[in-house]
């Protein structure tokens, strides 16, 4: 009985003693992960994270395992792919240097002639003669120039006012006053859209621009700016709550979300700004809900949406998987980076995925060189893509007991198998695409806007940012200048207010269009 007590024990410490062991693996498992993190944030680039969900219980396909000739022909696809890095990663010659295309610039010409060959005004003396010349040029470029705008309006009177009325009577004739951007300010529209759009288009900080206007000469305090721009995009609001009407009227959307430091009691807080891109339309809509990234913002964002909702893993886009009018869609893009993470710590593994997840940007490829509609997009995703994912599935299932959880593997393993539901929708519809990296294009201005100007100072500011960066968005997507848009809508505004005309007509996409008809 003693030796049975004592075994007991014995067997009972050692299981304590494994499960420590388990404990400390995945601890350091854990920190070795941080630091790649940390050393991805300071050196290279980053990738969203993951939801910590159990694959084992999200298995969409078949179980059966992989076949020794599928290990084979996968083992042959890393070996290709390899070498396909290796070429790609080659030095190249360098290029030679192409041309500028100079044709739509203005040519200043001066003429240089010997010394002692011309008089006291430039003219050659009349003992020389011209017998050729030779030419070179170089790009010059003169800074912007500031300058008055000044409204002289002349009155005039019918003579026949002079002649046969008194002084008092006579009708005095005089143009209305052009409606201005801003009442009782004066900068122009061209001012105020120089300063939206060289802050946001352009990434300078207020007081740089400051300082390019006293080179102008002109100092303009800070405060005085502040007030133009907060002016502006107060004007331009309206065509901001158009816009994102109705862009969440759309049929298939890409939304995401991006930092935004705010200042709040002398310290900056974490902010963020949530981002919607409709797909079919291509414009975009930023939207600032007191920096919050509850699910309530979602929620209160997509309440009345019906269609495509395609997202990252955020966990606050899961409340929609059970919403009936919308169809969750994932990015490959993002499952991708996770197996990229990874090759630094199974080479073997994560390379067996990048190649698989290429395969399926491969078939795309293949279809946008057919040509193909989106019905036949949709029966070749079925034919090709839909047995890739399927295998793929079955392979995550036969590594994912050779990996410890908290490993890159393992994190890469969780975050495909979470989100396997969305990822594969895009077989069912020849419109999605496989990732929403052009929604990530355009946060790219957002991220290098912050590095710039470094903060919004309050929430207030922040608004207006998300304002002016869905307007300059939906420009660009548009293929229109925005600054060229920005300020013929500073200059028509007030007058279609004035006249309660349709404000919809100067949205971006709609201003092209009317500009592209009168151009026909």
């Amino acid at each position: 009985m003693q030796l049975e007590a004592e075994n007991a024990r014995l067997k009972e410490s050692l299981a304590k003693s494994s499960e420590v062991i388990v404990k400390k693996d995945e601890k350091i498992a854990s920190l070795e992960n941080q630091l790649y993190w940390l050393r991805k944030k300071v050196f290279g680039q980053m990738s969203e994270k993951h939801l910590p969900v159990d694959p084992a219980q999200l298995s969409l396909f078949s179980t059966e395992h992989i076949s020794d000739e599928q290990k084979a022909e996968a083992d042959e696809a890393n070996a290709k792919a390899d070498l396909a890095m290796a070429k790609a990663i080659a030095v190249k010659e360098k290029p030679s240097r192409r041309s500028l295309d100079t044709t739509g610039l203005p040519v200043v010409e001066t003429y240089i002639y010997p010394e002692g060959t011309t008089d006291k005004d430039g003219k050659l003396l009349p003992e020389y003669v011209v017998i050729g010349q030779e030419e070179s040029s170089r790009l010059e470029r003169v800074p912007a120039k500031v300058y008055i705008a000044k409204t002289i309006r002349v009155k005039v009177i019918h003579k026949s006012e002079i002649k046969e009325n008194l002084p008092e009577d006579r009708k005095i004739q005089i143009a209305p006053l052009p409606l201005a951007p801003v009442d009782r300010c004066m900068a122009g529209a061209s001012v105020l859209t120089d300063l939206i759009i060289s802050k946001f288009m352009y990434h300078l900080p207020f007081y740089r621009l400051i300082k390019q206007y006293r080179e102008s000469g002109i100092t303009i305090p800070d405060s005085t700016i502040g007030g133009w721009y907060e002016a502006a995009v107060e004007k331009l609001h309206p065509l901001y709550r158009l816009l994102k009407e109705r862009v969440l009227r759309g049929e298939y959307l890409q939304a995401d979300e991006s930092t935004v430091p705010v200042m709040d009691d002398k310290k900056t807080r974490k902010g963020y700004m949530w981002v919607v891109r409709d797909v079919l339309t291509r414009e975009v809509v930023f939207h600032y809900d007191l920096g919050s990234r509850e699910g309530e913002v979602a929620k209160e964002l997509f309440t009345s949406f019906k269609g495509i909702l395609q997202s990252d893993g955020y966990g606050a886009y899961n409340q929609f998987e059970t919403v009936e009018e919308i169809t969750m869609a994932g990015c490959w893009a993002h499952a991708r980076r996770k197996w990229v993470d990874a090759l630094d710590e199974n080479k073997a593994y994560a390379s067996h995925a990048i190649n698989v997840i290429a395969g399926l940007y491969a078939i795309e490829k293949k279809a946008d060189d057919l040509g193909l509609s989106t019905e036949e997009r949709k029966e070749l995703r079925r034919k090709e893509s839909y047995p890739i994912i399927c295998e793929f599935e079955k392979w995550m299932e036969e590594i994912w007991v050779t990996v410890p959880p908290k490993s890159r593997v393992g994190e890469a393993i969780k975050y495909a198998f979470s989100l396997l539901p969305r990822l594969s929708s895009f077989v069912n519809d020849g419109r999605i695409l496989l990732d929403n990296n052009l929604i990530e294009n355009v946060i790219r201005p957002l991220a290098l806007g912050r590095k710039n100007w470094l903060f919004c100072g309050n929430d207030a500011s922040a608004y207006r940012a998300a304002i002016v960066y869905s307007l300059i968005s939906s420009c660009q997507s548009a293929g229109v200048d925005p600054r060229e848009w920005m300020e013929d809508v500073l200059c028509k505004l007030p007058y279609y207010n004035r006249d309660g005309r349709d404000l919809t007509e100067l949205l971006p996409k709609d201003w092209a269009a009317s500009r592209q008809h009168v151009t026909e």
